[in-house]
């Protein structure tokens, strides 16, 4: 289960990593969004009736995870067992430090961690989990900035030299807002979202295989 976006590369990372990740568990796979692209998490959901496991492609606690997911859970025929999302965790953060050091951001800069944001207070220690992973890999000082939601914003929060890093998945209207407005703001580098990165693949495999051995199971109805 992804967000989904209107932008076709940004869906098309939900189905990379979808797909790697169901070839290495040997499953059939279908990526579903929540909303802006089809299929529709909510529909595929409804048509399932053999046990299933769904993975929230998603970097944090939030609206989704609390509200949409269940909602639509309740109206699968099938066993369904539900994983965490996928951040925090360091493996997210070594992808980033990958993508920062592909956009040319060197040792010692210091970096703002940029996420979407969320209107729902439970993504906050999320996101500060992640920033101190960020860190702790990085071994510089992080910096944490929203683009919606709660938080701040860029424009208070990234300096002139910063390296900027997308605590995204995907290509679509946030990551282009954030390249916008760390280049408004004097970054020196805005590094690439996530994207489809082999630790994430790794990190989807486990979080369906940690949810198959031992995690939330919703009865069929």
């Amino acid at each position: 289960m992804a967000h989904g976006t209107r932008y076709g590369a940004g869906n098309g990372v939900a189905g990379a990593v979808t797909g790697a990740a169901a070839t290495s568990l040997g499953m059939p796979s279908i990526a579903s969004y929540v909303e802006l692209s089809q299929p529709r998490f909510a529909d595929v959901v409804a048509g399932c009736h053999e046990p299933t496991v769904v993975v929230p492609l998603l970097l944090s606690t939030g609206y989704h995870i609390r509200h949409d997911l269940p909602s639509a859970v309740a109206l699968a025929r099938g066993e369904i067992r539900i994983a965490p999302p996928l951040g925090p965790d360091p493996v997210l953060a070594a992808a980033q430090v990958d993508r920062l050091r592909e956009a040319g951001a060197h040792p010692g800069q210091p970096v703002v961690l940029v996420a979407a944001g969320s209107t729902d207070p439970a993504a906050d220690d999320d996101l500060a989990a992640a920033t101190e992973l960020l860190a702790s890999r990085w071994g510089s000082p992080v910096r944490r900035a929203s683009l919606a939601g709660r938080g701040p914003r860029m424009a208070e929060t990234v300096r002139p030299g910063d390296a900027v890093s997308p605590y995204l998945l995907a290509p679509g209207h946030f990551a282009s807002l954030a390249t916008r407005l760390g280049g408004a703001a004097g970054a020196a580098v805005v590094a690439d979202p996530i994207g489809a990165h082999p630790l994430v693949v790794e990190l989807t495999v486990r979080r369906a295989r940690e949810s198959l051995s031992h995690g939330r199971s919703l009865a069929a109805h």
